[in-house]
C-alpha cells in the first residue's frame, strides 16, 4: 500500500515539473544576464560581485521559495486549493467579523489583479530569452528573432481552445529533460573552476551587500528575476497536492538551478565575455541549436502553466463576484480543472504581442519584469500572517518572526523594483490597478443593484400566502425564478405574472450559492423548502471551483420528494436594463463603467448550463 502511495506521488511530481515549475525553471535563460548586462544597473564584473550574486541567489532560493512557499504558505490551503485568491477567502473566513477584514478583501484583490500583470510578462520575457539563443548561434538571426517569438506565442494562443490534455502528458518528460540538461551543463563547467562553491556560504551575501550597499540593493531588481514563478507552486497546489510539489522542488528542480546558476558564475569567472549570454555559452557550439530548442519547448510550457493559472484565477474571480461572467468551455471529459476562457485567451495573446513589440528584447522586458511578482509576494506574506494568527492559532512573537522576516524580505525585494517603475515596471502596475479597479467596480456595482431592486421588493411568505386569496390561473408545468436573494420575490416573476396573469403549477424560487471553499460535497450542494403546495424556495450550493450546472444540480431533488422533469420545467431570468445617475452611491464615472461591463457580460443561460429551448428572459429598466 506504502509503495502504491510512493509510486502515485511520484508520479503527480512528475506532473507537476511541466506545469508548477516551467516559469521558475526557465528564469536561469535571463538571471545572470540581467544581473552583470542588463540595461539598468548592471553589477562590474568581478569574481568578488560574482560570489556575492550567486549567494544571494542560492539564499533567495532558499528563504524566498523553498522555506516560504514549499514549506510555509503551502500548508495555508483551503481545503486542498491554493492561490492568492482562495488564501483571501481563507483569510476572510478567519477575519469575517474583523473591521480590518475589508482591507484585506481589497489587499488580497490587488494580489490577484498583479497576477494579470505576471501572466503578460512571463511569456513575453520567457520566449524572447529562450529564442534569443539563435542570434549566438549567428547574428545573421538576429533580425527574425521578434518575428520568430511572436509566431510561438501565436501558436500558443491559438492552440488552447484544444485544451493541454492531449499534450499535457509531454510536459513532464520534457521539464525533466530541461532540469536535468540544466543540472549537467551546470556540473561540467563547475568541475572546471570548483571554487564557485564557496558561495553557498552567506557570508559571501553579507560581503557583498556590506562593500556596496547601493549596489546591493540596485541588483536586487534583477536578482528577483530567479524567484519568478514561486507564486505557481502556491497557485497550482491543488491539481497535484502539496507532497508532489514539494518532492519535485527538493529532488530536482532546486538541485538543478542551483547547479545551473553556480555553473553560470564559474564560467563568468573563467571568462568574463560569455556574459553576452552565460546560459547559451554554457553549451558546446554542437549543442546549441538543440539547447535553443529544447529551451523554446521549456519556455512555451512555462508560458501555458501561467496562461491557465489565468483562466483559473478568473473563474474564482466570477464564483466569488468579482467578475462578470464569460463563457467558459471545459477541453477534458475526465479533468474538471482544464478550462479554457475564450475573452481572456485573446485579450491576453493581444496584451503579450503588444508588450513584445514594445520592448523588442528580454532585456528591455525585465524592467517591467518584477513589480508584479513581488507586489503579490508582499501580499502573500501579509494574508498567511493573518492565517497563521486567526486560523492556526500561532502565538504573536512567534507569527512574527515567521511572517515578519519573510516579509522583510519581499519588502526589500519590492523595493528593488520599485524603482524601476519608471523604466517599465509601469506597465504590470498599470494592468494591475486596471484590473483590481474593474474588479471593485463589478463587486460594489452588483451591491448597488441590489440594493435598488431589494428596496421595492415583496417578501415570498406574505407574496405566497396573498395569493391563496387571489383567483390566478394555473397552467401545468414547474417554472424555476433565479435571484440573489432567495427571501424576497423576483422581479421576472411579478413580471410574468402581470403579463401573463396565471401561475405554473409549481414554482421554484431558486438561489445559486457561492461559498468561500473550492468545492461542495453532493450531499450538501442542495436545500429544499416547501413553502406551500405551489411554492418551493431551492438554495444550491457551489464552491468557488465548481463549475455552476444548475440541471444536474437539480437532479438531486429526485432524492428529496421533488421530482422535476426539465422537459417540463421553464427557467425565468431577469434581465435589467441599468441607467446610471448622478449623485448615487457610486461615482458616476463608475456607474457608466459598471453598466458597460454589466451589458457585455455573458448570459446566465450559458454559465449556469441551462438548457436554451427552457429559458425565459424579462426585461426591466433600473435606476443605480
Amino acid at each position: 500500500m506504502t509503495q502504491q502511495k510512493n509510486t502515485k506521488t511520484s508520479g503527480l511530481a512528475l506532473a507537476a515539473l511541466g506545469v508548477v515549475y516551467g516559469d521558475i525553471g526557465t528564469s536561469p535563460l535571463y538571471t545572470m544576464k540581467e544581473v552583470f548586462n542588463g540595461a539598468h544597473h548592471p553589477v562590474p564584473i568581478s569574481p568578488e560581485h560574482i560570489l556575492g550574486i550567486l549567494s544571494v541567489i542560492f539564499w533567495s532560493l532558499v528563504i524566498v521559495v523553498a522555506l516560504k512557499y514549499v514549506v510555509f504558505v503551502m500548508r495555508a490551503d483551503n481545503r486542498g486549493e491554493g492561490g492568492i485568491m482562495a488564501l483571501m477567502a481563507l483569510v476572510l473566513r478567519g477575519a469575517a467579523d474583523k473591521p480590518y477584514a475589508n482591507g484585506l478583501m481589497l489587499l488580497g484583490l490587488f494580489g490577484a489583479a498583479l497576477f494579470y500583470g505576471d501572466s503578460v510578462i512571463t511569456p513575453a520575457i520567457s520566449v524572447l530569452s529562450a529564442v534569443e539563443g539563435l542570434e549566438i548561434a549567428t547574428p545573421a538571426f538576429k533580425p527574425y528573432i521578434l518575428p520568430i517569438s511572436l509566431a510561438v506565442l501565436a501558436g500558443l494562443f491559438v492552440v488552447q481552445k484544444h485544451g493541454t490534455s492531449k499534450i499535457g502528458v509531454l510536459f513532464g518528460p520534457i521539464m525533466v529533460l530541461w532540469f536535468a540538461t540544466l543540472a549537467i551543463l551546470g556540473v561540467l563547467s563547475i568541475s572546471q573552476n570548483p571554487q564557485v562553491l564557496s558561495a553557498l556560504n552567506p557570508s559571501y551575501a553579507v560581503h557583498y551587500f556590506l562593500t556596496d550597499p547601493m549596489l546591493g540593493f540596485f541588483s536586487l531588481g534583477a536578482a528577483v528575476l530567479a524567484l519568478t514563478g514561486g507564486e505557481a507552486l502556491y497557485a497550482d497546489m491543488g491539481h497535484f497536492g502539496r507532497k508532489p510539489v514539494q518532492l519535485a522542488w527538493f529532488g530536482l528542480v532546486l538541485p538543478a538551478l542551483v547547479l545551473n546558476y553556480y555553473g553560470q558564475g564559474a564560467l563568468l569567472l573563467k571568462d568574463p565575455e560569455a556574459i553576452a549570454n552565460p546560459f547559451y555559452h554554457l553549451a558546446p557550439e554542437w549543442m546549441l541549436l538543440p539547447m535553443v530548442g529544447l529551451a523554446t519547448l521549456a519556455t512555451i510550457i512555462a508560458s501555458q502553466a501561467v496562461i491557465s493559472g489565468t483562466y483559473s484565477i478568473t473563474q474564482q474571480a466570477i464564483q466569488l463576484g468579482y467578475s462578470p461572467r464569460m463563457e467558459i468551455q471545459h477541453t477534458s471529459h475526465e479533468e474538471i480543472g482544464q478550462i479554457y476562457l475564450p475573452g481572456i485567451n485573446w485579450g491576453l495573446m493581444i496584451a503579450v504581442a503588444l508588450l513584445m513589440v514594445g520592448f523588442g528584447s528580454s532585456s528591455n522586458l525585465a524592467a517591467a519584469y518584477g513589480i508584479a511578482v513581488t507586489g503579490t509576494m508582499v501580499i502573500t506574506t501579509i494574508l498567511s500572517f493573518i492565517v497563521v494568527r486567526k486560523i492556526w492559532k500561532w502565538s504573536l512573537p512567534f507569527s512574527l518572526l515567521v511572517a515578519g522576516g519573510f516579509l522583510i524580505v519581499d519588502l526589500v525585494y519590492f523595493a528593488a523594483n520599485a524603482v524601476k517603475i519608471h523604466e517599465g515596471g509601469w506597465f504590470p502596475l498599470l494592468l494591475g490597478i486596471s484590473i483590481f479597479l474593474l474588479m471593485t467596480t463589478w463587486k460594489k456595482g452588483r451591491k448597488l443593484l441590489h440594493t435598488r431592486l431589494s428596496s421595492e421588493a415583496i417578501a415570498v411568505v406574505p407574496f405566497a400566502k396573498s395569493l391563496e386569496k387571489l383567483d390566478i390561473a394555473t397552467i401545468p408545468g414547474t417554472a424555476i425564478f433565479m435571484t440573489p436573494n432567495a427571501e424576497i420575490i423576483p422581479h421576472a416573476l411579478l413580471h410574468s405574472l402581470k403579463h401573463y396573469k396565471c401561475l405554473h403549477e409549481r414554482v421554484i424560487i431558486l438561489t445559486a450559492e457561492t461559498l468561500d471553499v473550492p468545492y461542495v460535497e453532493q450531499d450538501q450542494r442542495i436545500h429544499i423548502e416547501k413553502l406551500d403546495n405551489r411554492f418551493y424556495r431551492i438554495r444550491i450550493k457551489f464552491g468557488f471551483m465548481d463549475q455552476p450546472d444548475l440541471p444536474k444540480a437539480l437532479e438531486l431533488c429526485n432524492s428529496q420528494d421533488l421530482s422535476l422533469d426539465m422537459m417540463d420545467t421553464s427557467f425565468f431570468l431577469g434581465r435589467e436594463t441599468l441607467i446610471p445617475k448622478i449623485g448615487s452611491d457610486m461615482a458616476f464615472w463608475r456607474e457608466k463603467l459598471f453598466v458597460s461591463m454589466f451589458k457585455n457580460a455573458g448570459s446566465a443561460a450559458a454559465y449556469f448550463r441551462l438548457p436554451p429551448n427552457r429559458v425565459v428572459e424579462l426585461g426591466s429598466q433600473v435606476v443605480l
